[in-house]
């Protein structure tokens, strides 16, 4: 691990920050895409039921 000085705490924090923002991201795209899917779902049941 490279040497920070002074600034590991903030660099460090940074790092989490970030990271935690990605998976944040990751789960909110993860959790719409089933709610999408599940829609399509219903979609496609509809129109096949009546078609």
């Amino acid at each position: 691990m490279p040497d920070l000085g002074r600034y590991a705490l903030e660099v460090s924090l940074a790092y989490l920050a970030s990271l935690g923002l990605i998976g944040a991201l990751v789960l909110w795209y993860w959790l719409r895409g089933r709610s999408v899917r599940q829609q399509l779902d219903e979609v496609e049941k509809r129109r096949t039921g009546n078609g």
